[in-house]
């Protein structure tokens, strides 16, 4: 019995934190400290005097971290970094990696009515590509999730409402 309801409220806290399975990254990863190098660093570095293949690989390393990172700021630089790398993309498997890169982006900001249009547009590159089927099924549960809320709250303030006008005639008899 224990079981059961231990299961019952993981769901149901699974359900209000929208567990999915989308990687976190954590902020040393992305920024510069005395013990780690850091995206920042090796971007700074391929800029200083690599190719540009190499400039372009640390860019999308940095890109993926900052849209995974827990920090909100880090996830608009993401976002907005590959929006800008977006136009100079010649090859449709690195247009593939920055529309979904940016799903995830507007995904991690709660836009997912954008990040659902990005995924399918990734999907137009690449239809069975599982990771962006995984994200758009996220995404879709998601926006159903928010909306059975939504509609929660309406009815319960319409209820309140209800309740507060009945209470207003039952004093006035």
């Amino acid at each position: 019995m224990e079981a059961k309801i231990g299961k019952f409220f993981e769901s149901v806290g699974s359900f209000f934190s929208g567990g999915d399975q989308i990687p976190w990254c954590d902020r040393d990863v992305i920024h510069c400290t005395e013990l780690n190098q850091g995206c920042e660093r090796e971007v700074a570095e391929a800029s200083d005097g690599g190719s540009d293949e190499r400039r372009n690989e640390s860019i999308m390393r940095l890109s993926w971290a900052l849209v995974h990172s827990r920090q909100p700021e880090d996830v608009k630089r993401g976002v907005a970094m590959l929006e800008a790398s977006l136009t100079n993309t010649s090859s449709p498997l690195e247009q593939r990696e920055k529309l979904y890169l940016l799903a995830v982006g507007y995904y991690r900001s709660s836009e997912y009515s954008k990040s659902r249009q990005l995924l399918e547009q990734c999907l137009e590159i690449a239809p069975d590509w599982r990771q962006a089927l995984t994200l758009k099924k996220t995404v879709e549960e998601r926006i159903a999730k928010d909306g059975v809320i939504g509609i929660g709250i309406t009815a319960t303030a319409v209820g309140l409402i209800a309740g507060g006008i009945a209470a207003a005639f039952a004093r006035r008899n």
